[in-house]
């Protein structure tokens, strides 16, 4: 797993008090090499890992799912629902990609978010999978890391930054780069970053460049 010495903000959203509750609860008295915050940073940012109810879905509203999934690096994991299966069905379709259920316990709750940010999710036995191949850059066989790590290079992050939100070495991220530009077929950030807002990455722009190497 990553760095124990980095706080993992988790933001859980919910229109249910009983389950905001149960679930602070558990992830405020949990032990072990995470440091949990459940509230925002002074510094603001973007939460690491978030607990998305897909109860937030009966209103017929997504704008929050969707802000979540097209603007923000967040991992969204969603609560679903056995008994309105519907409700897990938009989330899948919006993009989601995890899912655990209410039943789930404490210890592997914390197991899945310990996973989330390290980037094992596909490892864990407690994260039901839904597969889905919508992703930015699944067309031009991106992974979905790879994906996530050129994201990030159109946000402006240097390699060392990505390796601190992902939690990987500056070498994997180096990798996970180089791997990205042979399957987009460039060979500069500034054309990496083109290709992705071309192909619908976030636009926000930055105000430094950073050599891939």
């Amino acid at each position: 797993m990553g760095s124990a010495s980095k706080s993992v903000w988790v933001d859980i959203r919910t229109t249910q008090q009983v389950v905001a509750v149960g679930f602070r609860t558990v992830l405020q008295q949990a032990s072990g090499p995470l440091e949990i915050t459940l509230d925002a940073p002074a510094a603001g940012g973007e939460p690491d890992v978030v607990l998305y109810d897909v109860i937030n879905l009966n209103d017929g509203d997504d704008s929050d799912l969707d802000h979540l999934l097209k603007n923000t690096v967040s991992t969204v994991i969603a609560i679903d629902r056995t008994l309105k299966p519907e409700l897990g069905t938009r989330a899948k379709d919006k993009g989601v990609e995890w899912a655990i259920t209410l039943d789930v316990t404490p210890e592997d709750l914390i197991e899945v978010i310990g996973d989330a940010v390290s980037g094992h999710l596909e490892d864990c036995p407690v994260a039901q999978e839904w597969d889905s191949e919508d992703f930015l850059g699944a067309a031009a066989n991106l992974s979905r890391r790879e994906s996530e790590v050129l994201q990030l290079v159109v946000l402006g992050h240097s390699n060392q930054e990505i390796a601190d939100t992902i939690f990987v070495s500056v070498n994997s991220v180096k990798t996970y780069i180089r791997s990205a530009y042979r399957k987009i077929k460039v060979t500069t950030r500034p054309q990496a970053i083109v290709w992705a807002i071309h192909h619908g990455f976030l636009t926000e722009r930055f105000d430094h460049d950073v050599d891939a190497s």
